[in-house]
């Protein structure tokens, strides 16, 4: 009796955690996606007649098309060119850091083996630092910059970044956060049975 009571008792997820668990994921994806297009671009800061990025340094005259520089120092800006290169850096370990952790965040949910629960607290940790990282290179650019730095010259890339930092962070809140849950539940009652039984 007690054996067929327990098969019947299997832990079973509710209907609201797997979906949970699938909004994480996919605030994840776009995180990684919106980070990847702002860093591809790179154009996050129009000042005047001149266009700053982690790639290039853009002048225009007359309202000609763009004459771009991949040598920042073109910018006499101190230290730009070395400190474009930490931010850039850092900016592309971030996303680098995202992809690993969003895989780790979806393996954990194909896979129901006992460590998955681990795997995805590792994921959600991945994407915290991920967040510290991106957070980095955009403190990075605004203080190599700050002289030039207005509100209405930062591009929308820039934006996109800002927001893909934002949700590296929540993605990786909201995952330790519900992980921490299940796992408590699972230790509390392995098998959902009341603690009584």
């Amino acid at each position: 009796m007690a054996q067929k009571l327990l098969a019947q008792r299997r832990p079973r997820r509710s209907f609201s955690d797997p979906s949970i668990r699938a909004l994480i994921i996919l605030c994840a994806s776009l995180a990684v996606v919106l980070s990847s297009i702002s860093i591809c671009d790179g154009y996050w800061l129009l000042a005047d007649d001149r266009l700053f990025g982690l790639w290039h340094f853009c002048t225009t005259s007359n309202q000609a098309e763009l004459h771009c520089l991949r040598d920042l120092r073109q910018a006499h800006v101190p230290g730009l060119a070395s400190g474009m290169a930490v931010a850039r850096s850092v900016a592309t370990l971030a996303v680098v850091v995202a992809i690993f952790g969003l895989e780790l965040l979806m393996v954990s949910q194909v896979s129901e083996d006992p460590r998955s629960w681990h795997r995805w607290a590792v994921g959600s940790a991945l994407f915290l630092l991920a967040f510290i990282l991106s957070f980095g290179g955009l403190l990075s650019f605004l203080t190599l910059l700050r002289n030039q730095v207005t509100l209405m010259g930062l591009t929308l890339t820039f934006w996109s970044e800002f927001t893909a930092s934002f949700l590296f962070f929540l993605s990786a809140v909201s995952g330790l956060h519900v992980n921490s849950i299940s796992r408590t539940d699972s230790v509390t009652h392995p098998w959902g049975l009341p603690a009584e039984f």
